[in-house]
This record gives structure tokens, C-alpha cells and sequence, in this order.
């Protein structure tokens, strides 16, 4: 049963809609803007999911279910919200480790933050996210406020089950793993290596990082406090 609105001012249950979504009150003439409860029917959220693995933005999913942008947008928080709760299992037998930066192409920063100028890598102003992938197919990856040898070890081992093997590039942050009891396996890209004799390579993590970043630049950007739930998602 779908709970009616009512007037904060008379308490009435009759009014209608006007611009921008606010409401008239037929008793008082009060005009309000209600919250955004979603009250989707069963067929307006298997709409929406659906639109949603489609890869269309959320102005595109409003026009497809009939919904109101501001109402599908908060729809789609609560299920990235719900993404982000789903932790995959500890990771066992292969696994690979690599970190990336999101912040968006130089040209489009605003010329405060291009006047201050960034750094590449380590002790840049972009945000900073770790990701570890499982040969299975299965990818953790998670937002860090920083990259430090200690944070890296302790995701690692929150993660991925002792007697792995990991595989890294050459960071020096992940010296120390084997002490932890895992098989290091590491690939140097500075020196054009891809795949190292041990057959070991994080091929598959880079090929997401890049996946990752098409699809929040299709986005057309988002805040950095909304990045755990896109990444979750």
C-alpha cells in the first residue's frame, strides 16, 4: 500500500504537482517539495536494473521507465550501496595485485588544480585505488586515502588467503610480501617486461583499470566521494 503525502503545513492529502516537482496543497495552497521516496513498482525496478547493466546514464534510464531523474538516481544509490556491501571471499591459489589513480584528464581540471600542478604516481592529488584480481574472474578493489608499504600488506592479507601467489609489478611497496607467507612472483614493465619467466603477469587487473576508467569517463565524471560506490559497482 503506498503511503499518501501530506502537507507540513495542514496536514492535507490532496495536492498536485507543479514545477520542479513541488506540490500545492488543495487545502491551504502551501507549496512544498516532498522528499524522494522511490515507490517503484516491481516493473519499474526490473526496468531500471535492467537499463542500468545496459550502461545507460541515469537521464537515459528515467526516460525508459517513466521515472523522474532525481527519483532513479537515488534508486541507483541504494543499489550500488548494496553493491558495496556484497564483499567477494577470500581470494586463494593466484591472484594479482596493482594500484591506479582516478582523477580525470589534465584539460578538464579546474585551472586552480592545473596552476598547483599534480604529480604522476606515488604522492599525486588524483584519488588512489588498489584492486586485487582472482584468476577466477572475481575483482576486489577499494579507494585508499594513501599508499603505504603497511596499508598494502594489510589489504593483501585482509584479502587473499596466506600461500598465494601474488603477482605485482616491481613497486617497491610490495617488498616484504614473502615474509608475510606468500609467493611473490614480480613483473618489471621498466623494463618492457609483461609476463615474467615464472609465467607471472598482472595482465588481467591492468585490462581492468582500463575497462574501470571508460566506463566512469562515459559517466561524464563524478565526485570523488561517490567513487567507492561506482567502483563497487
Amino acid at each position: 500500500m503506498t503511503k499518501r503525502l501530506r502537507c507540513p503545513r495542514c496536514g492535507g492529502t490532496r495536492a498536485w504537482m507543479i514545477r520542479g516537482e513541488k506540490r500545492r496543497c488543495t487545502r491551504c495552497r502551501y507549496d512544498w517539495r516532498p522528499g524522494l521516496p522511490l515507490w517503484l513498482t516491481r516493473h519499474q525496478w526490473g526496468a531500471l536494473l535492467r537499463w542500468q547493466l545496459r550502461g545507460l546514464r541515469a537521464a537515459a534510464i528515467a526516460r525508459e521507465c517513466g521515472v523522474e531523474r532525481k527519483r532513479v538516481l537515488r534508486a541507483l544509490l541504494y543499489v550500488r550501496a548494496a553493491m558495496l556491501r556484497a564483499v567477494p571471499p577470500v581470494f586463494h591459489g593466484t591472484v594479482e595485485v596493482d594500484e591506479t589513480y582516478l582523477g580525470g584528464r589534465w584539460r578538464n581540471w579546474h585551472r586552480g588544480r592545473r596552476i598547483r600542478g599534480s604529480r604522476r604516481g606515488r604522492g599525486t592529488s588524483t584519488t588512489q585505488v588498489v584492486g586485487i584480481l582472482c584468476r577466477d574472474g572475481q575483482v576486489w578493489a577499494q579507494v585508499v586515502p594513501d599508499l603505504t608499504a603497511p596499508r598494502l600488506l594489510a589489504l593483501i592479507r585482509h584479502q587473499v588467503q596466506p600461500g598465494s601467489v601474488v603477482c605485482t609489478d616491481a613497486l617497491r611497496l610490495y617488498t616484504g610480501m614473502a615474509a608475510k607467507g606468500y609467493v611473490h612472483r614480480l613483473v618489471h614493465h621498466d623494463h618492457g617486461e609483461f609476463q615474467s619467466r615464472h609465467g607471472a603477469h598482472i595482465n588481467g587487473l591492468e585490462g581492468f583499470w582500463g575497462y574501470l576508467k571508460r566506463w566512469l569517463a562515459a559517466k561524464g565524471g563524478i565526485r570523488r566521494e561517490w567513487l567507492p560506490l561506482y567502483l563497487a559497482e
